[in-house]
């Protein structure tokens, strides 16, 4: 590890724990513990937790947070209500993507909370400061007091109120959340959200209090979950991953997540270019490709036509664990992206044959 890598707050457990730890977004993350396959397969059938305290939480407040949210953000907060999150994205003038975000609406009259990649704080921060002139607001990054872990799977309720005690989660639905105390007062955020296609919690608190949960779940047998099989099962779910799925370079409406962004509202940075792509198409779309071969479709592989034209390349793929299939997204020419089109993508020195599919590989299980 360099010593440039910051830690969790959970950062001693991994290592007692034997996590298989690696460099993520300047944080030293566990990849793995019993294996990615094993912590897969338990999110999908029972439960695991994660740790996710290297994720960003900026809050913003004052007279003018709603109109100022909304200015930096594609979808449209107006409509939420106190206790409910929406998902988006902040975009460049030109369409690409600054980042991907939840916005929480607290139950405080003019405040929200923004929940931003691990890999872009420091960014997104200055961004939205850079873009507040004219707005009266207060933004206040707090990305370093806060630990976060997240809850997921089918018996993933249960097990937050049966081991943290927090039987509120029980009325929360999809896309809300609640706000609690510890035993001090400290302020405890709890959602209903995910990044794994199944039911699951996102639980907000200061790091001593993160630390204490965590080794109550761990403890009583709950799996403690890495990064890499959030991946797999984000990836079979259809979410994408910022710098893969979503760049400066890939928009929403590439992505084919047109749906969070807003154009009826008045204004918010990027509308423009955005209204311009729906109206004229975009280059290029985001695609999901299923292989007849059990061959695993890398990153950066190239996707071509038959006669061996590229048209595309490869974001994310693997052998999906849940569905034993080989499958991965793919930025292609917006000529190739229909349904069913057949396309070949290059693993080496071979190419694998396949055909386009909807990019929601798996059934998600979210409470409805």
């Amino acid at each position: 590890m360099t010593d440039d890598l910051k830690q969790t707050c959970l950062h001693n457990s991994h290592i007692e724990l034997g996590a298989k730890m690696s460099p993520f977004a300047g944080f030293d993350m566990p990849i793995q513990y019993s294996g990615i396959i094993d912590e897969h397969n338990s999110v999908r059938n029972e439960v695991g937790v994660f740790d996710v305290s290297h994720m960003g939480e900026i809050f913003i407040s004052g007279p003018d947070a709603l109109k100022f949210v909304n200015h930096i953000f594609t979808n449209d907060v107006s409509v939420l209500q106190e206790g409910g999150i929406l998902y988006g994205m902040m975009c460049y003038p030109d369409g690409g993507v600054v980042d991907d975000l939840l916005v929480y609406r607290e139950f405080e009259a003019d405040h929200f909370l923004l929940v931003v990649n691990a890999s872009n704080i420091d960014k997104d921060y200055l961004w939205i400061r850079e873009h507040s002139d004219g707005f009266n607001v207060v933004i206040d990054n707090q990305s370093d007091r806060w630990g976060q872990i997240a809850v997921q799977g089918p018996e993933s309720e249960q097990t937050v109120v049966d081991l943290l005690g927090i039987e509120e989660v029980r009325d929360l639905s999809f896309y809300t959340f609640l706000d609690a105390e510890d035993e001090e007062g400290g302020r405890v955020i709890v959602s209903r959200t995910g990044y794994t296609g199944e039911d699951g919690f996102e639980i907000y608190a200061s790091n001593a209090n993160i630390e204490a949960m965590w080794r109550e779940l761990v403890g009583d047998g709950v799996k403690p979950c890495g990064l890499g099989c959030r991946d797999t099962l984000r990836f079979e779910a259809g979410l994408p991953l910022y710098g893969d799925e979503l760049s400066e370079e890939i928009s929403p409406l590439m992505a084919g997540l047109g749906m969070f962004c807003k154009l009826d509202k008045e204004e918010f940075i990027g509308k423009e270019a955005l209204e311009t792509q729906k109206v004229c198409g975009v280059q290029k779309k985001l695609v999901g490709i299923e292989l007849d071969d059990n061959a695993i479709p890398r990153a950066g592989y190239p996707v071509e036509l038959e006669d061996g034209r590229q048209v595309g390349v490869v974001t994310t793929g693997y052998h999906s664990i849940s569905l034993d299939r080989s499958l991965c997204f793919a930025l292609v020419d917006s000529s190739f992206a229909a349904l069913g089109t057949v396309l070949f993508v290059r693993i080496r020195k071979r190419v694998f044959g396949g055909k386009v599919i909807k990019k929601r590989f798996y059934q998600t299980n979210y409470k409805k």
